[in-house]
């Protein structure tokens, strides 16, 4: 089973489909909204990121909603 983490906020339409496409297949994940949690955005910005979706999937990292880069960590 994948280890998924996702970096959203509130009006991110790539956060609200990243998470929907993850849902689709299945897989769990922990969802961190940067506009309502502190420490997630804090967590975001020590990564070097400053916009969301962020997704970690097993320690790697994807930046925006890359549907071919999360299948092929998935599948790892």
């Amino acid at each position: 089973m994948a280890d998924v983490t996702i970096y959203t906020s509130n009006t991110c339409p790539y956060c609200i489909s990243a998470k929907n496409y993850l849902e689709e297949k299945g897989i769990e994940y922990t969802e961190k909204n940067v506009q309502t949690d502190r420490e997630a955005r804090k967590e975001l910005m020590d990564m070097g990121h400053m916009g969301v979706p962020v997704l970690i999937i097993n320690g790697e990292e994807v930046v925006g909603f890359d549907k071919e880069r999360i299948d092929s960590l998935l599948a790892k």
